[in-house]
């Protein structure tokens, strides 16, 4: 798995009533990693997603906003991946995580989906859940039935500097990540408590 990340998509929902809610935090790490390039993301419509690229030391890295809503997620990644040949191992999903608390941001390979909604349509369309996810930590409301509307919602502006805070630590270990350092990125985030 050290050929690195090719492609990195930011899941959220399109929208300007949902730009500043929990559920878009993969829309807003792709804000931050954007804001210091002068890059833009544009729409593409035969993917149904906003697309940009980067160069990270070196390595060129395409960028993924799927425009399709939160559960049909899966749908710009597949075609933009086929399109590309980029395979799932080559794939960073970044996403807000309930399992999390604000502040903590996690590297995961693979794995399960935490009923996360934009992850069951993404692993279900690539058909492998043999991917990178960056998971950015939002908080539980602690109650299952609350779920949705607490994702729906902003964060307090408390809990907000948390999770803006998380998305810089994570952008400092970005190249680590593009280049295929997922070892050495793991435990610098899971030594970093907040």
């Amino acid at each position: 798995m050290a050929q690195g990340i090719s492609l990195i998509v930011g899941l959220g929902n399109p929208g300007a009533e949902y730009a500043e809610t929990r559920h878009n935090a993969g829309f807003r790490f792709l804000d931050v990693l954007l804001d210091a390039t002068g890059e833009r993301l544009r729409n593409e419509s035969r993917f149904s997603a906003n697309v940009g690229k980067l160069t990270v030391s070196g390595k060129d890295v395409w960028l993924l906003e799927p425009q399709t809503f939160m559960n049909h997620s899966g749908d710009a990644v597949l075609r933009f991946a086929h399109y590309y040949k980029i395979p799932a191992a080559e794939i960073l999903v970044v996403h807000d995580e309930l399992d999390l608390p604000p502040g903590t941001v996690r590297l995961k390979i693979g794995g399960g989906d935490g009923g996360h909604n934009g992850l069951v349509d993404v692993t279900g369309k690539l058909g492998t859940s043999d991917y990178a996810r960056l998971r950015i930590g939002i908080g539980h409301p602690g109650n299952a039935a609350q779920v949705v509307s607490y994702v729906l919602k902003k964060a307090s502006s408390a809990e907000q500097t948390l999770i803006d805070a998380a998305i810089v630590s994570a952008k400092a270990h970005f190249a680590d990540v593009v280049h295929g350092q997922f070892q050495k990125v793991m435990n610098s985030l899971h030594m970093h408590k907040s």
